[in-house]
């Protein structure tokens, strides 16, 4: 097997991951990291025995990378990105792909212009029982989706929003639970439901007085398939209760999961405490599988890492979409769609209507699509 070069921008908690799947898949040879503090990328390059670089360009340049990791806070993904496309490097970006449309365009853009791909983080494809649901929705067996929820009850203390200086502000983080805990769900429900028409939403932070963004959003959605949706997504219950995507279908059937379970993990910090599970199943003939699919998910969740498993199982699969010339399973349209679904939501509450998609970036506004007032 011929390995690609890896390496990568920011080394911060998810960093680590990051470096870890790199530093042991067999199709990667990870060779450098980068990061705007020189003395925290030597310190992480000595841990990972690779070059340390304060210069994204200069790293792909000189190492001939073929791929780089984006793990710098949300608002500074755009930036790294374009350099390693410029230099010639596939980009693979923690989520999400971006925190506004005009940063993820941009990525984009160049990366159709260099002829390279780019790959978004959204492990939770990856489970098993996500991608049964995705397989009972492309076989027919709930007919047509025609409802789709998404909902994170969640918590997060002051002590995670001081563990890094950009936490809890638009500037640094570009939003609150929207940008950083709900984008896997999001992407999800979009994934099994599919395009969206128009969406009404509205933010608001409940109990988190010390941070400058939301820690609850809701959103009612149609989609252009003519089903309906919603999303409800919150860090405001403690110490945690679950995540969970739930898909029903015209025919009666409905199928679902549960992908988090207790107090979310915190990447670099905490581990995930619960298996992802199928918590509904309805499909005709099938009701009674349910238990031994949890059984089955649960004994393979005893045995992983699961905060390493999943993300090395969807590296793995872009690592691999290069050579073989095809998509990742999560692209970067992928990572898009999801930036698109929280800013309608922001725009949505700004301007107190529904949202039609597509959208497209403001150019004439300052205001980051309703998160901050308009100057």
């Amino acid at each position: 097997m011929e390995k690609l070069k890896t390496g990568l921008a920011g080394c911060g908690k998810a960093g680590h991951l990051h470096a870890a799947a790199l530093a042991k898949l067999p199709q990667s040879e990870f060779l450098a990291v980068s990061s705007s503090t020189p003395s925290r990328a030597e310190e992480f390059a000595r841990k990972y025995n690779v070059k340390a670089y304060a210069n994204v360009s200069e790293m792909v340049a000189r190492e001939k990378l073929d791929v780089i990791h984006i793990c710098t806070p949300h608002p500074a993904h755009m930036e790294p990105a374009i350099e390693a496309l410029k230099e010639g490097a596939n980009v693979f970006v923690e989520k999400p792909l971006a925190s506004s449309l005009e940063d993820c365009d941009a990525i984009l853009g160049m990366a159709t212009k260099v002829g390279k791909q780019i790959g978004v983080v959204s492990q939770r494809r990856f489970y098993a029982p996500c991608q049964r649901v995705k397989r009972a929705i492309e076989e027919g067996k709930i007919g047509k989706p025609v409802l789709g929820t998404t909902t994170i009850l969640g918590w997060r203390d002051q002590a995670y929003y001081e563990s890094d200086s950009w936490r809890g502000t638009w500037k640094g983080e570009g939003g609150g639970i929207l940008v950083n805990q709900a984008p896997h769900q999001i992407d999800l429900l979009h994934w099994y439901m599919g395009e969206i028409d128009e969406l009404y939403g509205i933010w608001g932070n409940l109990n988190h007085p010390y941070i400058e963004v939301e820690d609850t959003a809701l959103a009612i959605l149609k989609f252009k398939n003519g089903g309906i949706g919603n999303i409800i997504v919150s860090n405001s219950q403690k110490p945690g209760i679950y995540g969970k995507v739930h898909i029903h279908g015209d025919n009666g059937a409905s199928v679902g999961i549960q992908t988090d379970g207790g107090a979310m993990f915190i990447a670099g910090v905490s581990n995930i405490q619960e298996p992802p599970v199928n918590d509904i199943w309805s499909v005709p003939g099938e009701e009674k599988m349910l238990k031994n699919w949890i059984k089955e998910d649960s004994g393979l969740f005893k045995k992983i890492n699961p905060m390493e498993y999943f993300l090395q199982r969807q590296i793995e699969d872009f690592l691999n979409a290069i050579p073989e010339e095809r998509k990742p399973l999560v692209t970067g349209e992928d990572g898009r769609a999801t930036v698109e679904i929280f800013t309608a939501i922001y725009r949505s509450k700004r301007d107190g209507k529904a949202i039609k998609f597509p959208l497209n970036p403001e150019y004439d506004r300052t205001d980051f699509d309703g998160r901050l007032p308009d100057k």
